[in-house]
C-alpha cells in the first residue's frame, strides 16, 4: 500500500520526510559536540543497606536521580 500524503498538511518549507531523509538525519551529539550531552545511563543490580535506601525514597520520588548525583560528588570528592 503506498500513502500519499495530504497535500492540506504539506507545504514546502515543511515536507514529508522521505527514507533517505531519515538514513542520512544525525543524531543531537553530531551536530552540537559542544553541549556535552549527559553519558547515557546503564541499568544494574545492586544491593544497599536497606537504611541507605530508607533514606533516599523518604525525600521524594527522584531518589534514584539523587543518589546517582551523591555518588558523582563522593567520585569528584575522593578523585577514584
Amino acid at each position: 500500500m503506498n500513502k500519499q500524503p495530504d497535500p492540506e498538511l504539506t507545504d514546502d518549507e515543511n515536507p514529508e520526510w522521505t527514507e533517505t531523509m531519515f538514513r542520512e538525519a544525525k543524531t543531537a551529539a553530531e551536530l552540537f559536540p559542544q553541549l556535552n550531552l549527559p553519558t547515557t545511563k546503564i541499568s544494574a543490580t545492586i544491593e544497599y543497606d536497606a537504611d541507605i535506601i530508607s533514606a533516599f525514597r523518604a525525600k521524594g520520588n527522584d531518589w534514584q536521580a539523587r543518589m546517582n548525583d551523591a555518588l558523582k560528588e563522593w567520585l569528584r570528592e575522593h578523585a577514584v
